[in-house]
């Protein structure tokens, strides 16, 4: 008898850590998330969904989009770049020798200096342009002021660092705010194909969404992703075509006088798919927006 209350109160006791643990605590810490402000903007972050994208989220659900894409890009630091955004009337080859007579002089570039040469490489003048990026922001700080003193015009940006980063997945981490809208969230386990956190950042438009839903060889001929046929109908062209019709490459056409049109679900998805920016400067997550 003993035995079986000390069984009961520790499968009691395990059973309500977990619920704690995995309940309770994440309840506590993001259920009372709330609209964040944007860096140096009256703006709050994030907004909430169209009606189409929020039905949308259901569509990424229903076909397990979340099994081969995520939505969580990762960051592993921040650099600080000193970015050149007016030369004061100075030509660039009378800039680039005068860069370079410096990386011997100031010992805090000594790290920098093939950054730098390569950088300059073939540069004429464009701006604005990245001149180096550093982890010390006192660094930036005095080549910043050092320009200054001489007319030219150069600010220190802050940029996320990290290979998602460098994916152009994203411009910062994702933080909790990102999924404030999003019921239930679609972190996803597994990138079979690239991370969708902010997709609709670098998005080419909704037909080319829809083309790439459709038939994902289309636009990319190495694409793994299944097509998903199931969300669009084939008709038959009366008089003049659909607005909405697909553009498709001959090898992905379908029969003469035929066409391919989105149903409501694939115009959902789409948007649902167009509607992941997240690329708001956050206290949180700062970076310089380009």
């Amino acid at each position: 008898m003993k035995s079986g209350v000390g069984i009961f109160l520790a499968v009691f006791v395990a059973i309500g850590l977990s619920w704690g643990g995995f309940v309770l605590a994440p309840q506590w810490q993001l259920g009372r998330a709330k609209l964040e402000p944007v860096l140096n903007s009256a703006a709050t972050y994030p907004l909430p969904p169209t009606g189409a994208a929020a039905l949308g989220l259901q569509v990424y659900r229903a076909n397990g989009c979340a099994a081969c894409h995520t939505e969580q890009v990762r960051q592993t630091g921040v650099a600080y770049e000193v970015v050149l955004t007016s030369l004061g009337g100075q030509p660039p080859e009378d800039f680039i020798p005068f860069v370079q007579s410096l990386l011997p002089v100031v010992k805090e570039l000594a790290p920098f200096t093939n950054a730098i040469n390569a950088s300059l490489q073939n540069w004429k003048g464009d701006l604005p342009k990245v001149l180096f990026a550093c982890q010390d922001k006192t660094v930036g700080d005095g080549m910043v002021n050092r320009f200054k003193s001489l007319g030219i015009k150069a600010e220190m940006r802050v940029a996320a660092t990290g290979p998602d980063i460098a994916r152009g997945w994203g411009n910062r981490r994702s933080v909790a705010a990102d999924f404030l809208y999003a019921q239930p969230v679609q972190l996803g386990s597994l990138r079979v194909g690239p991370d969708l956190a902010d997709y609709g950042s670098r998005a080419p438009g909704m037909a080319l969404v829809l083309q790439r839903l459709y038939a994902p060889r289309s636009v990319m001929p190495d694409s793994t992703m299944p097509a998903f046929r199931s969300l669009f109908a084939v008709q038959k062209i009366q008089g003049r075509p659909s607005l909405d019709a697909l553009k498709l490459p001959p090898k992905f056409a379908p029969a003469a006088n035929y066409e391919i049109v989105p149903t409501p679900e694939a115009l959902q998805l789409a948007a649902y798919l167009l509607s992941l920016q997240a690329n708001a400067p956050l206290y949180e997550a700062p970076f310089s927006p380009p």
